[in-house]
């Protein structure tokens, strides 16, 4: 790796680590959570905040992300049809569930939340920018079933199998068999493998040629709604998908 690169990559991941800190945090924190020296990192922070894509508060000596970040996630949730598509959707699919709705897209072996609406009477602990890792959510394992056989597995071979949870899947035999089990249902169940207490049903998003788009979820605290309750609004989810795979960009 060059060192403009490796400058880049270490600038790249101050500006990711901002995403924890959206009320901001000072050059000491985000050179511990890099790992960085306090030098280097106060350097590239500085260097962000010049070029718009940092927020420098002198009084409080704090960075936050800046409002380049804002503009360029604007531009993106445009050109994906996330702007304007989604949201009513969502909104449409919790006012018939009354629990909360979340959709997210693949990134690696990652799932990313890009829009979430909060039902009536609890609020979902997932907000649009949080990253899990595919084995983890129903949302991931959804897509995870929307793959092709062999992505799939090559997929799960890359997945650090951290437990998030004592429910947490942590066995690739057992997540294959998951998602094979979602591949013929058209959906996946997952019971407090994110948070204790929360389960969730969700199913992808893709296009008539197969691309995956994305998957949806609904998400209740298991007192309000169990898989019980969460499998008698399979077919208000699966019209939510459809509205999404016929209007989101296949791109």
């Amino acid at each position: 790796m060059t060192r403009g690169s490796s400058t880049l990559t270490k600038g790249l991941e101050l500006l990711r680590l901002m995403g924890n800190y959206p009320d901001g945090a000072t050059a000491a924190v985000f050179a511990r959570d890099s790992g960085l020296p306090f030098s280097t990192a106060y350097r590239l922070l500085n260097t962000l905040a010049d070029t718009g894509f940092a927020q420098y508060e002198p009084q409080t000596k704090q960075y936050r992300l800046g409002l380049t970040v804002f503009e360029l996630s604007q531009v993106t949730a445009a050109a994906r049809g996330y702007d304007g598509t989604i949201l009513p959707v969502l909104r449409e699919l919790s006012e018939a569930t009354n629990e909360s709705c979340l959709f997210a897209v693949p990134d690696g072996t990652e799932s990313v939340t890009v829009h979430t609406v909060d039902g009536p009477e609890f609020r979902q602990t997932t907000d649009p920018g949080d990253r899990l890792p595919l084995h983890v959510s129903s949302m991931g394992k959804a897509m995870l079933a929307a793959m092709p056989d062999q992505m799939a597995e090559e997929m799960i071979s890359q997945l650090d199998l951290q437990a998030y949870t004592e429910y947490t899947v942590t066995d690739p035999q057992v997540l294959e068999q998951q998602v094979a089990a979602g591949r013929h249902d058209g959906y996946v169940y997952q019971n407090q493998e994110v948070d204790l207490g929360m389960n969730a049903l969700a199913a992808p998003v893709t296009t008539p040629a197969g691309r995956l788009l994305g998957a949806v979820a609904i998400a209740a605290p298991i007192f309000r709604a169990d898989k019980t309750q969460l499998l008698t609004y399979r077919d208000a989810l699966q019209q939510a998908v459809q509205h999404l795979a016929a209007t989101l960009p296949a791109k």
